[in-house]
């Protein structure tokens, strides 16, 4: 999925901070580049068809052509995400090194452990910059500032375990986000290539989830796309819709997921 963030006209970029939101996001890709820095709890990560188990400290960079997804977050997990238009990437890249920042994706990992001094400067600049009464030409000139500077604290960071997908698993898992509603754990194995059972145990051992979880994940992520703010669909036909056989199934996943229950959800809404 395409997506078009909302970055007001004088500003080259944004930056927030983002807490566990109790709630689920679709993959996607988006014209900027995007800068994510873990501060607390941990969280796994699919960049294209890897898997990244993020924590404090770990810098995450997601190029315009990498489709991504935050699948799970433990309950204290926060962190810091900040985005930049092209323009500004062009003007502030300049080096040789700085200017992979221009590319469409990242051949090598999009992840790494950042060094604890690195980490400490680059978390207390994003936290000035997101200070109340900002000013956009200070923020823009701090965007670009932070930019080159994660840059650079990267390309020094250590290394990070990343596990590449295999084919029968990145399958299965496009099917699964594809068609949550409908797609049957046996079909799924016959279209990846594999026999069910074989297909179950490289799924669990590459993704660190269950056939069976992740679809009820994807599903999860789907019935918040459609309930929305609880204006467009009610509660059950969102849930039916997104591929929940019945109300009682998905209020089980829901509450094992989201750590409250939908009618908790629901209020908090209002």
């Amino acid at each position: 999925m395409r997506a078009r963030l909302q970055i007001p006209s004088n500003q080259e970029g944004a930056l927030w901070r983002y807490a566990h939101a109790a709630s689920a996001n679709r993959r996607h890709t988006h014209a900027e580049l995007e800068l994510n820095l873990v501060t607390h709890g941990y969280g796994t990560y699919f960049v294209g068809a890897r898997r990244y188990r993020i924590r404090r400290g770990d810098l995450i960079w997601l190029f315009p052509a990498q489709e991504h997804v935050l699948f799970e977050q433990s309950a204290d997990f926060s962190m810091w995400v900040a985005v930049f238009r092209r323009k500004s990437i062009r003007a502030a890249a300049t080096t040789e090194a700085s200017r992979a920042l221009l590319q469409k994706d990242l051949e090598t990992g999009a992840s790494r452990r950042l060094l604890g001094d690195d980490m400490q400067r680059l978390e207390v600049l994003l936290r000035e910059l997101s200070a109340d009464g900002t000013g956009p030409d200070v923020l823009n000139a701090g965007l670009r500032y932070a930019m080159l500077l994660a840059w650079q604290s990267f390309e020094r960071a250590t290394g990070m375990g990343t596990h590449d997908l295999h084919p029968a698993v990145e399958r299965a898992a496009k099917l699964l986000r594809e068609d949550p509603e409908t797609a049957s754990l046996p079909r799924i194995a016959r279209r990846s290539g594999l026999s069910a059972a074989r297909l179950s145990r490289l799924f669990k051992a590459q993704t660190g989830y269950a056939l069976t979880d992740f679809r009820s994940r994807v599903r999860l992520d789907r019935f918040l796309e459609l309930y929305g703010a609880g204006h467009r669909l009610s509660m059950l036909d969102a849930a039916l819709s997104a591929g929940f056989g019945s109300y009682p199934q998905f209020h089980r996943v829901f509450t094992r997921i989201m750590g409250r229950s939908p009618r908790d959800y629901r209020r908090d809404l209002e």
